[in-house]
């Protein structure tokens, strides 16, 4: 936003560009016109300086710099957009019908309705032995089978682990079945030494 005391100094110079402009006649000698050009500069670099944002693409007051749709009449896309959607929809008849006065049922949820006592999850843990813990190696999964070939494909893997074991989780754990020998593993290297 420009300050009051470049305004005045814009209109200064532009007024006396003006001034320049209404004694030109055929025999103005050429110093005349230097200094004319002079002026013509000083007054565009004080426009420089007063003008601080982007010049408008658009004819549109609220979206002035916003994307421009050649064929609107105020070139401002976003508007453009806005009045051919209103125009679609009038022509369509696609408001619809008015909303019903008294609350209506809530949709269904596309995952079933909860019933007051829940039905127990269950999930099958493929874990594997890192020397000292058993930990999780893998998605916890829903099915007892496609956690097995999990774990079939760890063990053949290129680095697999010293031991795996499947632990089926439902309100309590249990162990179903180990792979390998879960050894504890002293985490230093010479023993502690």
């Amino acid at each position: 936003m420009a300050n009051h005391a470049q305004l005045t100094a814009l209109g200064r110079a532009l007024r006396l560009v003006g001034e320049h402009g209404e004694a030109l006649t055929a025999t103005t000698p050429d110093a005349k016109l230097h200094e004319v050009k002079a002026d013509l500069r000083r007054a565009l670099d004080l426009l420089d300086e007063t003008v601080t944002s982007a010049k408008p693409t658009t004819r549109c007051a609220e979206h002035p710099n916003g994307p421009v749709d050649e064929d609107a009449p105020d070139r401002c896309l976003l508007c453009e957009t806005r009045r051919r959607t209103a125009l679609r929809t009038q022509v369509n008849g696609a408001y619809g019908p008015p909303r019903p006065a008294t609350p209506v049922e809530p949709a269904p949820s596309r995952y079933g309705m909860s019933g007051d006592r829940p039905q127990p999850q269950q999930r099958w843990l493929p874990e594997a032995w890192n020397g000292q813990a058993w930990q999780l190696c893998g998605t916890p999964r829903r099915d007892r089978r496609e956690a097995e070939l999990y774990l079939a494909a760890q063990r053949r893997g290129p680095r697999p682990a010293m031991a795996y074991r499947l632990v089926h989780e439902f309100t309590d754990y249990e162990v179903l079945r180990v792979w390998g020998e879960p050894i504890r593993v002293d985490i230093e290297p010479m023993g502690n030494l």
